[in-house]
């Protein structure tokens, strides 16, 4: 098969970096060229805020240069995404378009729960050793320049997913004002550092066996340069990162220059990245701490070369995005089997009712996850519990999920019991950034009704959460969707309620759902 060459650009907080990869379906992929530009884009984010003229043209022309480089490749396939400093700063827009108009680039900012994904799909491109770690309780964690993500996996599921406030640029603007001495100022990285994970040990660490770290982001190649691990392994024990770790705390900023051969920008940042995977290696009692040696560009390429099937993963990325949203639904005290039920009704009209609704396998999955968490907002309060969902939904990262992705299930779960008004859908999420494809705003609006009808329509099917019509088969006869049961007992409560939402589901998609109940000779 033919090879492709493909390039992966990220934006990110401290640096732009392009990656040029072969990829084919025999070879797999692999990285042919890197170029790394150091820019600290966060350094204006964090502080002000937005990204200043002066760092928006030398991005612009750092960007040209990688077009360029590009060219030089035939990589005429590309992936540019942009990350917590795009992401949080107040112009991104204004900037976006900049990189447009100066370099051709469309560049897409991905939310940090993408970012971590893409990641994490990176890894598990080194199929046998990653496949293999996580059979045993094991913590990935993601340390970048403006956040820091922490999953936990527990016999090959991911258990949960959370991302803290400690990348090591945030860290080291947060105390760039305070004069200390050496000893002083990793002690305040510490008391900030144990200030986050104090919340996350208490609610996801609790009773939980953690064996293996996994490192993964751009700080910890650098520290990885001086741990002395076996290079072919890339591991080390939680002894030597101790060792190292009280090492590197006595070294002044000239000495980390020297010793790790970065520049005086980047020196300031080393600490607070070993400062955390240290932390987290003592909150989880993880022993051994493993090193794959990937970056986001490197995720970026796994993502592509999955999307275009040119790769294949053996491991079933999907279930992991359900299991942190049936995770999330266990927090919050949500019936499972009323869930469990719910799902299969929904799934199934779903699948009966394809030619009439158009979505793929993607709005599925998103139909899923709604059904998962339709009701945790009766945690917070059961009178309104569609509004206290959806602000639940919209406060909690979903790995996996973009920013829109996620405000899509916020807004089915809402309207779940709520009278659906095609003029009151507001999106938080500026559809530019996203990448939609041909959506806009109505045809988003569209698709939350459609999967709003049909998580209705499930719903109404199991109004008295006892699974009464398990047993049902569906099929579309005579432009009428026909839900068969054989259960004989009573259905009046359900019938009532499918009646009522039959409406709706008639005007999103023209077919009329009727409900059949089988006798018994």
């Amino acid at each position: 098969m033919a090879v492709k060459m493909f390039a992966a650009i990220e934006i990110g907080s401290f640096a732009l970096e392009l990656g040029i990869y072969e990829i084919s379906e025999k070879t797999g992929i692999r990285c042919v060229d890197s170029v790394r530009h150091v820019i600290s884009l966060g350094n204006d984010t964090f502080s002000e805020g937005k990204i200043s003229y002066g760092l928006a043209d030398e991005m612009c022309s750092v960007l040209e240069d990688f077009t360029g480089i590009m060219k030089t490749y035939r990589a005429r396939e590309y992936r540019a995404y942009g990350t917590t400093a795009l992401r949080e700063a107040k112009n991104s827009q204004v900037i976006l378009e900049q990189i447009r108009v100066r370099t051709g680039l469309k560049v897409r900012i991905i939310s940090n729960s993408e970012q971590r994904f893409i990641s994490y799909k990176a890894i598990a491109l080194k199929t046998g050793e990653f496949n293999r770690i996580i059979q045993k309780g094991t913590a990935i964690v993601d340390v970048g320049f403006g956040s820091a993500q922490i999953s936990l996996f527990d016999k090959d599921t991911l258990v949960t997913t959370q991302s803290l406030p400690l990348g090591t640029l945030r860290i080291s603007s947060q105390l760039a004002r305070i004069p200390a001495s050496v000893k002083d100022h990793c002690l305040h990285i510490e008391e900030i550092v144990d200030n986050e994970l104090l919340t996350f040990r208490k609610m996801y660490l609790k009773d939980r066996h953690i064996d293996n770290l996994i490192g993964i982001g751009t700080n910890i190649a650098y520290l990885m340069r001086q741990l002395g691990m076996n290079t072919a392994a890339d591991r080390a024990d939680a002894a030597a990162m101790e060792v190292f770790y009280k090492r590197l705390s006595q070294m002044t900023l000239d000495q980390i220059e020297e010793n790790f051969s970065v520049n005086s920008e980047y020196a300031p940042l080393l600490l607070p990245a070993a400062a955390v995977y240290r932390r987290v290696m003592e909150a989880t009692g993880a022993s051994q701490f493993w090193i794959p040696g990937i970056g986001l560009c490197d995720g970026i390429a796994a993502e592509y070369a999955s999307s275009s099937r040119l790769i294949r993963f053996n491991h079933n990325f999907e279930n992991d995005i359900l299991a942190a949203a049936r995770n999330m639904a266990k927090r919050y005290k949500c019936h499972a089997g009323h869930n469990q039920t719910l799902e299969q009704y929904a799934l199934s009209i779903f699948d009966a009712t394809r030619k009439f609704h158009g979505m793929g396998a993607r709005e599925r999955l998103l139909l899923q996850i709604a059904v998962t968490l339709h009701s945790c907002g009766k945690f917070i309060s059961i009178r309104n519990s569609n509004e206290s969902s959806y602000n639940l939904i919209m406060s909690t990262e979903i790995i996996g999920l973009s920013h829109l992705e996620r405000e899509i299930i916020a807004n089915v779960v809402r309207y779940n019991i709520r009278d659906f008004d095609y003029d009151m859908i507001q999106l938080e999420t500026h559809i530019g950034e996203e990448n939609t494809g041909d959506l806009n705003v109505g045809a988003i609006t569209i698709l939350i009704a459609k999967l709003t009808a049909i998580l209705r329509l499930a719903n109404s099917m199991d109004k008295t959460h006892k699974a009464k019509m398990q047993d049902c088969r569906m099929a579309i006869r005579e432009g009428e969707l026909v839900i068969t049961t054989g259960y004989t007992g009573d259905l009046a409560l359900e019938r009532a309620s499918f009646e009522q939402k039959a409406d709706f589901f008639e005007e999103i998609f023209g077919i009329r759902p009727v409900l059949k109940q089988k006798r018994r000779v």
